[in-house]
């Protein structure tokens, strides 16, 4: 039998029985039609993806209102009518033997397809000196983006995906929330590091109204901010407690707002030579505070490293994104016996990618070139 620190081991949330601790994070691809909806490139993505034997597969985020869209070319989650696209896109994963979670997002202000359109984002509070245009949501909004969270995870669970996953990071509306930087708010949304994270928790009570209370849940939340003032790291873990209360399944640690996260993330500086993953300590942190569990993300390229997080007992599960894009195959070439790291190496173009009119290929800019 195979240590439960074995990256090759089995691991169940609530019920969904993975065959390895190997996530694939959520990655856009902007390969979605311009209404949302899946597309054949989308499928060819996923499919490879599925025929890579990683533990489970995370969706590129999915918006789960019309005024929750951050990105063109983002897949939607936000109408029935999105339905047969992901169903495509879990059968794509299903085919060759994976499991497949969506991701489901609501941008709130940090929204550039809204601001190309000339609307404002809706946002827990109205920042003054912001560079996003932004106007303070209503309660009612409020509680409409709840129940649109809750309708986009039950979309989830009809199309036949195995999890559903909450964007509760990268400086977006859940983000957006907890934050003390974007949420000035004194009404029961706010105020209080508690009231700040009501969202958080009324959100994970109605993802298991309407997905229902076997249906598994992740969080992919930013459990601290990296700028003054903002979110603290003990706020972080008494959100995670509260969410894990309320119903989530595991979670996978990431920023929050602030911090220029993007930098920090795709810049060549975020994987030294001495392979450290970003936001390790974070999620050692939360570990041992919740009974559900953990994910590492951020410059993970070697089984070794993987390994010996486990082996430490800092995480349960580790998650990739880059090093998936130019081998969607890497985790069954461990598996076989080829441990040479992965072969990302860490150019960004893939990130270039997501700022033109072009989908994010099935294979990256550099395996590309090596091919032609």
């Amino acid at each position: 039998m195979k240590s439960v620190t074995d990256p090759f081991s089995p691991i169940s949330i609530r019920g969904m029985v993975l065959p390895n601790r190997f996530m694939r994070s959520a990655t856009h691809d902007g390969s979605a039609d311009e209404s949302g909806a899946v597309t054949e490139k989308s499928l060819s993505i996923y499919r490879t993806l599925g025929e890579g034997d990683i533990g489970l597969v995370v969706s590129g985020f999915a918006f789960v209102s019309e005024m929750g869209q951050a990105l063109p070319g983002q897949y939607g989650a936000h109408s029935d009518g999105m339905i047969p696209g992901l169903k495509r896109m879990a059968a794509a994963v299903h085919t060759g033997g994976g499991r497949i979670a969506l991701q489901i997002v609501h941008a709130g202000a940090a929204s550039p397809h809204l601001m190309s359109r000339g609307v404002p984002g809706p946002a827990p509070s109205r920042i003054e000196g912001r560079s996003t245009a932004h106007r303070e949501m209503t309660s009612d909004e409020i509680e409409a983006a709840v129940r649109d969270f809750g309708a986009a995870a039950a979309r989830a669970r009809e199309a036949g995906f195995d999890a559903v996953q909450l964007h509760a990071a990268h400086g977006y509306l859940m983000s957006q929330f907890l934050s003390p930087l974007t949420n000035r708010r004194t009404d029961g949304w706010g105020g209080s590091p508690e009231k700040r994270c009501r969202f958080h928790v009324e959100v994970t009570r109605q993802v298991r109204l309407q997905a229902g209370r076997d249906f598994p849940l992740l969080i992919k939340l930013g459990i601290m901010d990296d700028d003054p003032g903002g979110t603290t790291l003990a706020e972080g873990l008494a959100a995670a407690q509260r969410m894990v209360q309320a119903g989530a399944d595991a979670v996978e640690v990431s920023a929050g707002v602030g911090g220029d996260f993007f930098k920090r993330t795709v810049g060549r500086e975020c994987i030294p030579e001495a392979e450290k993953p970003l936001f390790l300590d974070r999620t050692a942190a939360l570990k041992g505070g919740i009974p559900v569990p953990t994910a590492l993300v951020g410059g993970i390229r070697s089984l070794e490293t993987v390994r010996a997080v486990l082996a430490a007992g800092q995480a349960d599960m580790v998650a990739m994104s880059r090093a998936f894009i130019r081998e969607p195959g890497l985790v069954r070439r461990w598996a076989a016996g080829d441990v040479r790291p992965a072969r990302c190496l860490v150019c960004n173009q893939c990130y270039r990618l997501l700022s033109t009119p072009e989908p994010l290929p099935s294979y990256c800019w550099q395996e590309h070139r090596s091919r032609a």
